[in-house]
């Protein structure tokens, strides 16, 4: 089965910095772009930065300079360095699995809750 296990959530103050991590099991990891989403209350699911097998990133513009996502290959891993954090920050982070360069599958974590408050 495919699985991916986000950690590293949690309560913040502005300014302050988490790291999210995300475990891929079940899919052959270099086949997959991978990627970080956030949801906050009332609002849409937005893309908050992807990399590729060859680290290619792509950043939401609210995140530049901020954030920075970076994987490990050999460990399957994807994580996603947040700093100068700001309380708009605030939502659920979920890690996803996109494959391209064949058929196209898509997979989701269950998400984990960052809070940014004082």
């Amino acid at each position: 089965q495919v699985q991916l296990v986000e950690s590293g959530g949690g309560l913040v103050q502005p300014g302050g910095s988490l790291r999210l991590s995300c475990a891929a099991s079940g899919i052959i990891f270099s086949m997959y772009v991978m990627g970080w989403y956030r949801q906050a209350p009332g609002k849409q699911r937005e893309l908050v930065a992807t990399i590729t097998s060859g680290a290619r990133t792509n950043y939401a513009d609210s995140v530049k300079g901020r954030f920075t996502i970076f994987r490990d290959n050999a460990k399957n891993t994807v994580s996603l360095q947040m700093n100068s954090l700001k309380p708009e920050d605030t939502a659920v982070y979920y890690c996803n699995a996109d494959r391209v360069g064949g058929p196209r599958r898509g997979y989701w974590g269950q998400g984990t809750q960052v809070t940014v408050s004082s």
